[in-house]
């Protein structure tokens, strides 16, 4: 009876002991997890606020646009793409300009105003051609404004060569007023297709970047969840 007794506070012991390293186990496993989502928190939560930067950010850059590139594009007359044939290329006169000297010192220098007038695509229209809309701005009559500078005869130069460019290839790709509210016709544009396309590519890329990241971050506490809810049900 007393080794029936005994077996059998043997057996328990030796079920204790196991249900006590079994215990000691998932007590480790358990801690090990707690330290993993603790490690992961932090780390969870820094790549969400550098989501959600990157998309304030881009917000920041599309307003900045918007006022800027986007306005000068959609204000622009000149959407039409034509073919221009120099018709008179002519230096008229010299027009004053002022360059900065120093501290509060301003001196007037001198540049040739180069007179061109062309025929848009041959339809017997014939305008006046600037080089861009900042030149339109600056000059009515000049096709270019060059900047001024102290030395004269090297701005004389470069409006000379492009005259003589413009005498040598007579046709021109040009932008004109579809509506011909505007006579005169340009050379380029400061902001057409592809600077706009250039200008919206970057702060796009940061806006789709910051939603990845979130979106990565989300979807990996989701698969986390899931995971302990398997092993759960499993045990």
């Amino acid at each position: 009876m007393f080794l029936m007794a005994g077996k059998s506070a043997g057996g328990l012991g030796r079920g204790n002991e196991r249900r006590s390293i079994y215990q000691k186990f998932r007590e480790v496993d358990i801690l090990d997890k707690k330290k993993t989502v603790t490690a992961l928190k932090p780390g969870e939560d820094r790549a969400i606020l550098l989501g959600l930067g990157m998309i304030l950010s881009s917000a920041v850059m599309y307003f900045v646009l918007g006022i800027t590139t986007l306005r000068s594009y959609a204000d622009s007359v000149w959407t039409e793409e034509g073919v221009c044939v120099v018709l008179n290329s002519t230096v008229t006169a010299d027009m004053n300009c002022s360059y900065n000297c120093g501290s509060d010192c301003w001196r007037v220098s001198k540049y040739p105003c180069l007179q061109v007038y062309v025929s848009v695509n041959d339809t017997g229209r014939v305008s006046r051609l600037s080089h861009n809309e900042e030149t339109q701005d600056a000059s009515s009559e000049c096709v270019y404004v060059p900047r001024c500078q102290k030395d004269s005869a090297a701005m004389h130069v470069l409006v000379v060569n492009i005259s003589e460019r413009l005498k040598v290839n007579q046709h021109v790709t040009c932008y004109y007023d579809p509506s011909e509210q505007q006579e005169s016709v340009l050379l380029t544009r400061l902001y057409d297709h592809a600077v706009v396309f250039q200008a919206l590519l970057w702060p796009s890329c940061v806006l789709v970047g910051g939603a990845l990241i979130i979106v990565m971050v989300r979807l990996t506490q989701y698969l986390s969840r899931l995971c302990e809810e398997i092993g759960k049900i499993k045990r």
